[in-house]
């Protein structure tokens, strides 16, 4: 009897332990970006910790609000935004249209596109640059890659007029947060993909608080705050006080 305790005892003791599941990634993700709908329970600092919005205004008000909006301003700035293409066009040359790859709602990815600001990347124009690199914090106003109109197109955040394009299509949405780089995405601690329960927006907490002075990145708070806290009041104070933010003019994006 003894010795056949022993034999389960040791065959207990070998028996591997349960690991925790790993966070998945949507289909078709890039890796390091995951599901916030999929990330295990435990992750997220005490003071952060949120849930996936639900209710009418999240589900059907929000989406409804963005595209009729989204909508009607396109119509409306549609003579500005032709008048800033062709500026860009005499300014930069073709194509006029940047385009990007960001994370967008749980983890997916889409092409953002923005109007052209910059001279071609400095890897390949040999262009010196002593600034910090901007693939790792946020855009630096020095870069010698920007136009003096491209300067001016982001003082004003002209440059992301097309963007209206992402909210028409669902992509995007007027408020949330900015939509990050594949890039800085995948060196996100797991709580942190959770600024990704919600569609990214066009403007949001960190535009109109801290403007640029910090990059995106270091201000998840920020983002996920603005997912506690989704609803109509939210979002159309901070549309309020977008306009405000953009006139003084934000740094960074």
């Amino acid at each position: 009897m003894a010795g056949h305790d022993s034999g389960s005892t040791a065959a207990t003791s070998a028996r591997p332990r349960q690991q925790r599941p790993t966070p998945s990634r949507v289909a078709g993700a890039p890796r390091g970006v995951l599901d916030p709908r999929r990330l295990p329970p435990g992750d997220d600092p005490a003071h952060l910790v949120v849930e996936p919005p639900t209710g009418f205004y999240a589900r059907w008000g929000k989406p409804l609000l963005d595209r009729v909006l989204a909508l009607l301003l396109l119509v409306l700035l549609s003579p500005l935004l032709a008048l800033l293409m062709v500026a860009v066009r005499i300014d930069l040359g073709s194509p006029v249209l940047f385009r990007q790859q960001r994370v967008g709602l749980h983890g997916r990815t889409f092409a953002m596109v923005k109007l052209r600001t910059m001279r071609p990347d400095r890897r390949r124009a040999d262009l010196p640059f002593e600034g910090p690199d901007r693939r790792r914090t946020h855009k630096h106003p020095a870069d010698p890659r920007l136009t003096r109109f491209g300067r001016f197109l982001r003082a004003w955040s002209l440059d992301e007029l097309p963007q209206l394009v992402h909210v028409l299509r669902g992509e995007m949405s007027l408020v949330g947060p900015r939509p990050e780089l594949v890039s800085v995405v995948a060196r996100y601690e797991p709580w942190q993909h959770r600024r990704h329960l919600v569609k990214p927006g066009l403007t949001g907490l960190w535009q109109v608080t801290e403007r640029g002075s910090t990059p995106m990145h270091e201000r998840t708070d920020l983002d996920l705050e603005y997912v506690r806290r989704l609803s109509p009041v939210t979002d159309l104070g901070i549309l309020l006080r977008t306009v405000p933010a953009a006139l003084g003019r934000r740094r960074g994006t």
